[in-house]
Order: structure tokens, then C-alpha cells, then sequence
């Protein structure tokens, strides 16, 4: 079964900023004004523990902002990622392998909330139904918008698919860089981080994990 993963409080009083931004075109963010207040007075703080200034120019709105920042980058905690697959179920009588390869992730390290960044590979083989190909994408997305690691974010994913589809076997696969190696620590500027988890098919028949892997591997267009 998936991780049951805390989800923060919904139905807050939602704000929308409207800033244009010239040429005709406006940009508008919403957020929970609430909690951009709560977070942004935390960062004024911080900003002085470091050394900082908060009352210069340049910082006037920075706690306002990361307030934004860590609302979107964390947003997936208000998501649930089984009601994305289940939004778009269809029986089909199809049991090949469905690949969907290359998904761009990005999440932030819980240890040090330094982000990771790479892609995630993704195949399922059909038990009578499919979903809709985008949803694979989403339900990742919705999983790496939260405080992660990058080995659970990798079982999540296969746990969400496994128990909501029931199909024949889930392969997961993704390739990270992680800043907290590059910018601190050990320093590494060229590692990068592999994790992989299966269920079912791809776990007992050795023909289609290598089949998995070789799709994943090879570059088809």
C-alpha cells in the first residue's frame, strides 16, 4: 500500500495576485494568504540569523516570495494522486507494456530542502484497464511536490499505480542530480542518483525487466 503521508490544512482563504508584466500579458498567482503570511514571518528571522538585512531593497519582499515558492513546490501534499488515475479509467483489452519515459521531476531533499531534479521512467503492464496517458506524468508530479527522498518518492509511485489499477506489474525507474551533493557536503558535481522499484511481472519474468530497461535506455525519437 502506498505511504500515508500527512496532508496540510485545505479551504484557506485563497489570494490572487495580479502583476502585469508588460506586452500585454499579466501574470496571476494564487495562494493561500493565510499561510504566506505564517511562512513569510518565519523568513524574516532567518534572514536576520544569517546576517541579513530584511529592511534592504533587495529582501523587502523575499519572505513574501518564498512564502510562494514553498506553497508551489510543496502543493502536492494537497493532491491525491489515486483520484488522478482514477479520473480517467477505461477498460481496454490491451496487456503490453505502457511506457512513459522521461518524466521531468522536481522535488525538494527533506533533509536539507535543497532541490533534486532529473527523470523518472514509468511502465505498467494492463489487467483490463488503462488510464489516460497524462495521468502517469501527473501522479508523479503530485508525489514530487512534497518534502521527499528520493528512494520513497520512487515506491510511492509504484505503490499508487499498483493499488489503484490492479494491473499485471509496475515498473518505476528515476535518475536524479540532488543540489544537497553539489552545492555542500561531498560536493559532487557529476553523481547522480539512480533508484528503481517493481512489482508484479516486472519482478518475476526477467524478459520484461529487461525489456523495461533496454525501452528506457534506448532513444526512439
Amino acid at each position: 500500500m502506498a505511504n500515508k503521508r500527512p496532508t496540510r490544512g485545505q479551504g484557506g482563504a485563497k489570494g490572487i495576485e495580479r502583476e502585469p508584466q508588460g506586452e500585454g500579458y499579466e501574470r496571476i498567482d494564487q495562494y493561500d494568504t493565510a499561510l504566506v503570511k505564517r511562512i513569510s514571518g518565519h523568513y524574516g528571522d532567518i534572514l536576520k540569523a544569517i546576517g541579513e538585512d530584511p529592511e534592504r531593497e533587495g529582501l523587502l519582499k523575499t519572505p513574501e516570495r518564498v512564502a510562494k515558492a514553498l506553497q508551489y513546490l510543496t502543493h502536492g501534499y494537497d493532491i491525491d494522486p489515486a483520484k488522478i488515475l482514477k479520473s480517467a479509467l477505461f477498460k481496454e483489452d490491451y496487456s503490453q507494456m505502457v511506457l512513459v519515459k522521461d518524466i521531468e521531476i522536481y522535488s525538494m531533499c527533506e533533509h536539507h530542502m535543497l532541490p533534486f531534479f532529473g527523470k523518472a521512467h514509468v511502465a505498467y503492464v494492463p489487467n483490463g484497464r488503462i488510464t489516460g496517458l497524462s495521468k502517469i506524468p501527473r501522479v508523479v508530479d503530485a508525489f514530487a511536490r512534497r518534502l521527499q527522498v528520493q528512494e520513497r518518492l520512487t515506491n510511492e509511485i509504484r505503490d499508487c499505480i499498483h493499488d489503484t489499477l490492479k494491473p499485471h506489474g509496475v515498473a518505476v525507474v528515476m535518475e536524479c542530480d540532488h543540489l544537497c551533493m553539489r552545492m555542500r557536503g561531498v560536493q559532487k558535481q557529476n553523481s547522480v542518483t539512480t533508484t528503481s522499484a517493481f512489482t508484479g511481472i516486472f519482478l518475476k519474468d526477467q524478459r520484461t525487466r529487461e525489456e523495461f530497461i533496454k525501452l528506457i535506455s534506448a532513444r526512439l525519437h
